[in-house]
């Protein structure tokens, strides 16, 4: 880092440090995690919310993890014991600061996890002993949607109001370098096929209840809009179509599911399929857990011959590539005045609660 010598013989920098904020949900990393991860996922106003709330909120989060908790925690249990999704922002935040510098970039990378550590309070206790003099907003979602990216975003604003210039990030699947990391991933699953042209791709999306795309939510579009980006862009000849996964309760959420998109391909004799993984960078519980686990699972009981799933991005170099692209372009755009959203998340209706709970 290039430093001069002040006035008073300290060091003093000669570029402007820019601190780069990579946001996720985050994981359980250890089974025990699960419950506490899971209260803090339903105290979240962004995701439950309705009369009387915050009265009624913590005793519901409570009841709904506690049960949950026991519900999901084979998921876990299946992929080693907790979630990788720290370790793989770590080391995107660690590649990211290296390929930034390569470009001339003071750049400093901080991972701020939504319902486990590291927590955006503990991120933004790094992000001050820095000293940046600006900052980039960057969550790792593709896709906006309230419950995602709204919703990290929010707690920023609760609670960071420090007089330092911020740039935001809200969607970046329509970036050109993301979607080739994505084409690279799905051309290398593709290859392990004897006919890469002849299996059905899947892109699979993590579902939301309709009732919050009704109320405005711009994700299924999006996602919509990125399935089509991708199938230009690879320029392949399978069939396709997308699903969606990890419903909770019983509400009316996006379908069709990536289990009845399974059973609907097997009754048309569909026997090669592959599935990308469209809404995640990371692999997690929902791509190792619920689809190279359970949904390989189901495949082989309904007679695929072959089942394979393209790998997250992760830190692949296309993928870190992609980061630093759109980070650069943030620090070109003005700094704007970020409002609170008023977002109303999922919302769980209340007699879906009894259902998220494992109660019904």
């Amino acid at each position: 880092m290039p430093c001069v010598l002040g006035i008073l013989g300290k060091m003093t920098r000669t570029r402007r440090r820019v601190g780069i904020v990579l946001f996720q949900l985050g994981g359980p990393d250890t089974l025990e995690a699960i419950e506490p991860f899971l209260y803090n996922l339903f105290c979240d106003p962004d995701i439950i919310d309705f009369p009387f709330a915050r009265i009624g909120r913590k005793p519901l989060a409570k009841l709904i993890s506690t049960t949950r908790a026991r519900k999901v925690q084979h998921h876990y249990a299946t992929i080693g014991g907790g979630s990788p999704i720290r370790k793989h922002t770590e080391r995107q935040a660690r590649a990211l600061e290296v390929e930034l510098q390569s470009h001339g970039i003071d750049a400093v990378c901080f991972v701020a996890m939504r319902y486990w550590h590291p927590f955006t309070r503990e991120a933004i206790e790094q992000l001050r002993a820095a000293a940046c003099d600006e900052i980039v907003l960057l969550p790792l979602y593709p896709q906006y949607s309230s419950t995602t990216t709204g919703s990290s975003l929010n707690e920023w604003r609760r609670l960071f109001c420090d007089d330092v210039p911020v740039h935001c990030v809200e969607t970046f699947y329509r970036n050109a370098n993301y979607l080739d990391a994505v084409v690279e991933k799905v051309n290398e699953a593709l290859a392990r096929f004897p006919v890469p042209v002849r299996p059905e791709i899947v892109f699979s999306a993590h579902s939301l209840p309709v009732s919050v795309i009704e109320k405005g939510d711009p994700y299924q579009r999006q996602i919509e809009e990125t399935v089509r980006l991708l199938m230009e862009r690879g320029g392949w000849g399978n069939p396709h179509r997308l699903c969606y996964q990890s419903k909770v309760g019983a509400s009316r959420w996006l379908q069709p599911s990536l289990h009845q998109t399974l059973r609907q391909l097997a009754a048309e004799r569909v026997r090669e399929m592959c599935v990308v993984p469209v809404a995640f960078v990371s692999d997690h519980v929902e791509t190792l857990g619920e689809i190279n686990h359970e949904a390989r699972e189901q495949a082989h009981r309904l007679g695929f011959a072959q089942f394979e799933m393209s790998a997250g991005l992760n830190d692949s170099p296309k993928f870190i590539q992609a980061l630093a692209r759109i980070v650069q372009d943030a620090l070109s755009e003005p700094v704007r005045s970020i409002m609170p959203i008023r977002s109303t998340g999922r919302q769980l209706a209340e007699p879906e609660y009894a259902a998220a709970a494992g109660l019904d």
